[in-house]
């Protein structure tokens, strides 16, 4: 009899010490690991977007430490990063890559084929070759599409109703960038229809930033349209400094832009784009092939104006663009 509850004790006692060990294994084996690949910043703390994807990622049950490991991986501007931080990720066999803009996205096609991707902030996924078809996306890439080109004609009208007598345009792009090539293309036929002329200015690091404004003052440029590039959006405090000392008024593409003192925006919400890319995630995890799921386009679209901004460069905004607005900076 004593040997019996001698034994049930120690039975007791082992199965309390073993059930942290269990817990343990059991929470490991529930622990997703997901890499995202960016050109903001070295650390998600520096990426404002990055906690938009975790709260996606909470609303479908995935809590950071409990259920998720996220391997963030930032270039801080530096596109000439991409590969080996793409590389970085392949080898340590996270479950799906999230990569975030053109250069980001074809760095981690070119280096797995195996490992699932979700894309976000991609201008123009088919045009950049990185899927076949939006419906079919094919191969192992599928998530979200800004729908770039198509948005800067919508984008040149605007700045030509905020400043009616403009001729010239300034548009500053990043050759690095694959799909400003074609969002070039697309801005040259709205121009055409517009009756306005394009001057194009490259700016493939944040050196060429003088040099480049030099170019729009000499030309002369009576406006800028700056392409959404993650270089530029590193630096957009400066940008939006360099247009107000060049007195251009300036069309951006997205919200933190006009935050940093631009003058307008309109673009697709970043933010929602980065939610959104949440359910891509899960669905792969829980057995989805990325090949078969279609690509989205965005569905919101967002006009953002600094008011503070346009009476510093002595603009007055039409009443109709302001009612339009979806937020106005006072």
């Amino acid at each position: 009899m004593r040997l019996s509850v001698l034994g049930l004790i120690l039975t007791l006692a082992f199965g309390f010490l073993l059930a942290p060990l269990v817990a343990e294994a059991q929470q490991a084996k529930n622990m997703h690991r997901i890499g995202t690949l960016s050109a903001l910043g070295t650390t998600p703390g520096r990426n404002p977007f990055v906690e938009a994807f975790l709260e996606g990622m909470r609303a479908l049950g995935y809590v950071e430490g409990q259920h998720l490991v996220l391997e963030y991986r930032g270039a801080d501007g530096q596109f000439e990063g991409f590969p080996d931080l793409a590389a970085e990720l392949v080898r340590l066999q996270v479950e799906v890559i999230v990569a975030q803009g053109t250069p980001a996205a074809l760095a981690v096609k070119h280096a797995t084929t195996m490992i699932p991707v979700v894309m976000v902030g991609v201008g123009d996924p088919v045009g950049s070759g990185l899927v076949a078809s939006l419906a079919r996306p094919g191969g192992n890439i599928t998530g979200l599409s800004t729908l770039s080109p198509e948005l800067v004609g919508k984008q040149l009208e605007f700045l030509k109703e905020v400043v009616p007598a403009v001729s010239r345009v300034a548009v500053l792009w990043n050759p690095a960038n694959a799909a400003h090539a074609l969002m070039v293309r697309a801005a040259d036929v709205a121009a055409q229809a517009l009756g306005v002329e394009l001057h194009l200015v490259e700016a493939r690091s944040s050196n060429a930033f003088d040099s480049a404004f030099a170019a729009m003052t000499n030309a002369p440029a009576g406006a800028l349209l700056l392409l959404s590039d993650p270089m530029f959006f590193e630096h957009r405090r400066r940008l939006a400094e360099l247009a107000a000392t060049s007195h251009l008024p300036t069309m951006y593409q997205g919200r933190g832009y006009v935050e940093a003192g631009g003058l307008i925006s309109y673009w697709a919400s970043v933010p929602d784009g980065w939610r959104r890319g949440a359910t891509y995630v899960d669905r792969i995890l829980k057995g989805a092939k990325p090949a078969d799921l279609p690509v989205e386009q965005p569905t919101k679209f967002e006009l953002i104006i600094n008011l503070k901004t346009a009476e510093a460069l002595g603009l007055t905004i039409p009443p109709h663009i302001l009612f339009q607005a979806d937020d106005v900076i006072r």
